[in-house]
């Protein structure tokens, strides 16, 4: 693992959001890092970021990283920069482009399920576009969930580097971090979905119980650090939006 400076990362306090993903990975590396919008004045700290008032690269919206001088926005790209420096990506060039192809690809799919609550637009309530809500929902829970688990399944399955444990390589990556998180959310936004599901994709449900066992991760679960699921995030528990059979 690369010697780095302290990690200074932006993400809203209330909500896992996108943010999570990168807080995982800064949890399983062990990392210096500083939450900065939950210590006091954080949230000011992280609007001028984004407001253009401070010097580097500027985001288009939170999460980001500092690192020294350097600022990195983009899920995705920062899980990228950050993973190398922190051992959780292979050295090897073309598996490290596996890797980000799986994480763009979970972006995508992070994009759908945020859609299901919000179709029409992120400004609106909820209740504005209820109705529209149910029907992305049908489709997605019909139709894009079982697509996008299954492709995850099928990377598990193909990668026999490592007997089927890992996406990528031979050893827990960030990929792996953030199919953990993606099954969690999906547990909580659509219990009876998931449930019919994940008898469909047993690689995937046992990479998850991995990361869940790993000493650093079920410490960070257990901790105070890790904010509970709510209304204002990505996953959002709606019963309406989470047909049960037959419906």
């Amino acid at each position: 693992m690369w010697h780095m400076k302290k990690v200074a990362f932006y993400y809203w306090p209330m909500i896992q959001g996108r943010g999570e993903f990168i807080r995982l990975l800064l949890e399983e590396a062990g990392a210096d890092y500083l939450d900065v919008a939950r210590t006091k004045g954080g949230t000011a700290a992280m609007m001028r970021f984004l407001d253009g008032k401070e010097p580097g690269a500027l985001p288009f919206a939170a999460p980001f990283v500092r690192v020294g001088r350097t600022v990195v926005s983009q899920t995705a790209n920062v899980l990228a920069f950050l993973a190398p420096r922190l051992g959780l990506v292979p050295r090897d060039e073309a598996l490290r482009a596996e890797a980000s192809q799986i994480q763009l690809t979970i972006a995508d799919f992070v994009g759908e399920i945020h859609d299901t609550h919000h179709p029409i637009a992120g400004s609106l309530y909820y209740e504005d576009q209820k109705r529209e809500a149910k029907r992305r929902a049908r489709n997605f829970v019909e139709e894009r969930l079982p697509r996008y688990l299954g492709w995850l399944e099928d990377v598990l399955a193909r990668n026999r580097r490592s007997g089927g444990r890992w996406l990528v390589g031979r050893d827990l990556t960030y990929v792996d971090l953030s199919a953990f998180q993606v099954i969690e959310g999906l547990r909580y936004a659509f219990p009876h979905a998931m449930a019919r599901l994940e008898r469909r994709i047993p690689r995937l449900i046992a990479l998850r119980d991995r990361v869940a066992a790993r000493p650093r991760i079920a410490a960070y679960l257990a901790s105070k650090r890790r904010l509970p699921f709510n209304q204002l995030g990505i996953f959002r528990s709606y019963p309406e939006l989470d047909l049960p059979r037959g419906r």
